[in-house]
């Protein structure tokens, strides 16, 4: 996963000397969808075949209600031709008249991960 890679290569004062001080953020929120989102947007992906990578519902820690902002996101989901093209759920949902698309595409889910390990700062190693 590069974003997690990233995160922790930022607390590494030696990858990348030149890039300024190190700093190791404290969380990092992975998107993805709860399982109470296929329910909602199954009968769109049915007929295509498609299916969506989920999580169980209980392992959201935050969500954003990104209505306001929704005639961007459908104008950066059909950005991606190639996805669009390829027939991806989020350019198929896209495509659907104005009310579905709020309805679908108008919350984001995310996972909280804290990238810093509770692990002591020397570990020994197993015989």
């Amino acid at each position: 996963m590069p974003s997690l890679l990233a995160v922790h290569a930022a607390g590494l004062e030696r990858l990348h000397p030149d890039a300024g001080e190190p700093w190791q953020p404290s969380s990092l929120y992975l998107a993805t969808h709860p399982h109470s989102a296929v329910r909602a947007w199954g009968w769109h992906l049915a007929p295509t075949g498609k299916t969506m990578h989920t999580v169980p519902d209980d392992r959201i820690t935050a969500t954003v209600d990104v209505t306001p902002w929704l005639e961007q996101k459908t104008a950066a989901v059909l950005a991606h031709r190639t996805e669009v093209a390829r027939g991806a759920a989020p350019g198929l949902i896209a495509a659907l008249p104005v009310p579905e698309q709020g309805r679908l595409l108008g919350t984001e889910w995310y996972i909280r991960h804290d990238p810093v390990g509770t692990a002591p700062p020397h570990t020994e190693l197993l015989p």
